[in-house]
């Protein structure tokens, strides 16, 4: 898949590559749990992380799991290279801005968070004692890795739910497609594919924190989140190019965003979905009839590029309109011979009716 690019996200994502299993820090990090101690772990070592630090000394050796399990018997924190290939100082005391919010209790745990937040980027792992849990924060992300056999199960339901509703989406496309071609499209009909769209979006989202937290045993679960989630992400980025209205204010990508800004509830009412397609009006009349550009079902067919598709549309304007071309204007506007024409307007036609037949057949 490819997933939304979002600064928070990527850092946190980072952070787990660097404890995945397998790892050296992840090792290092088992083997203080499994000896019933505490550790606060900072994975960073630049200006602004020993702007925050007070005491401790200068190490500045190479990492090995079993140095980060003995230092984790000082109280202080350990600080590492940003590539946790290095240890650069330990039994740190870091003083973040006190005025920095924490819903922590632990005291270990308080100074992680502001740690974190302070930081902004860089990853913070505390390590607790009594609990014998592993939590990293970045930024105002918290996430508490779990353990493998717990998060693989979590992963394979995860992936059910993700079938199901990727099953829904290819529904409603499906119908999309059909619609186009008879020019009944609403605007319910597009809001609804937004919304399951972003609705598999953030399942797959899940899964892939997942799959990054667990390592190398998460190569079979990569495959079928791969196999599942296809080009969910292209198809919406043509659904969108379809539907937009015609104007330098608000692109696909803005829509996009603004689908990943929303709240689970508010994604569940499909008003507010369709007010981001800045329709007049906004979301208030779903019934209200729009039109393709074409861009999606033109797209399927054979030996058809992007300059055939953009003259097609600056032409004619919407699908429904090239779909009633006749072969000879057709080869008109992409100067192709009668014989060449004459395949074009067959292969639209033979879009056409499978859409037709894919969803009433």
């Amino acid at each position: 898949m490819s997933p939304r690019h979002d600064s928070g996200i990527d850092a946190l994502h980072a952070a787990l590559n660097e404890v995945a299993p397998g790892t050296p820090l992840r090792e290092g990090l088992d083997r203080i749990v499994r000896a019933k101690m505490g550790a606060l772990v900072v994975v960073g070592d630049g200006a602004e992380v020993l702007s925050i630090s007070s005491g401790g000394f200068l190490l500045d050796a190479p990492f090995s799991p079993q140095r980060l399990s003995e230092l984790a018997k000082m109280d202080g924190a350990i600080i590492l290279a940003a590539d946790a290939t290095r240890i650069a100082r330990a039994n740190v005391h870091m003083v973040p801005e006190p005025s920095i919010p924490t819903s922590e209790t632990g005291t270990r745990h308080r100074t992680a968070e502001r740690v974190a937040r302070h930081l902004g980027t860089v990853p913070v792992i505390s390590v607790s004692e009594e609990m014998s849990v592993l939590t990293i924060y970045v930024g105002a992300s918290k996430h508490v890795l779990q353990e493998i056999p717990r998060l693989l199960e979590k992963a394979g339901q995860a992936l059910q739910t993700l079938g199901r509703y990727k099953d829904r989406l290819d529904e409603s496309v499906a119908s999309l497609s059909a619609l186009e071609v008879e020019d009944l499209v609403t605007l319910r009909d597009v809001a609804l594919v937004l919304q399951r769209s972003e609705t598999v979006r953030r399942i797959a989202d899940e899964i892939e924190t997942m799959i990054i937290e667990l390592g190398v045993d998460a190569r079979l679960l990569r495959l079928q989140l791969d196999e599942l989630y296809g080009e969910t992400d292209d198809d919406v980025a043509l659904v969108l190019r379809d539907y937009l209205p015609d104007d330098d204010r608000h692109s696909g990508d803005d829509c996009v965003a603004e689908l990943g800004r929303l709240t689970d509830d508010d994604l569940l009412d499909v008003r507010i979905v369709a007010a981001l397609l800045h329709f007049p009006g906004g979301g208030a009349d779903l019934d209200q009839p729009v039109q393709p550009r074409g861009y999606r079902l033109l797209g399927e067919l054979p030996r058809m590029n992007a300059d055939r598709i953009d003259a097609l549309i600056n032409r004619y304007g919407s699908l429904p309109k090239v779909l009633r071309a006749t072969a000879v204007d057709l080869g008109k506007v992409l100067e192709l011979d009668p014989e060449r024409a004459q395949a074009l307007k067959d292969g639209l036609a033979r879009v056409a009716e499978t859409s037709i037949l894919d969803q009433y057949g």
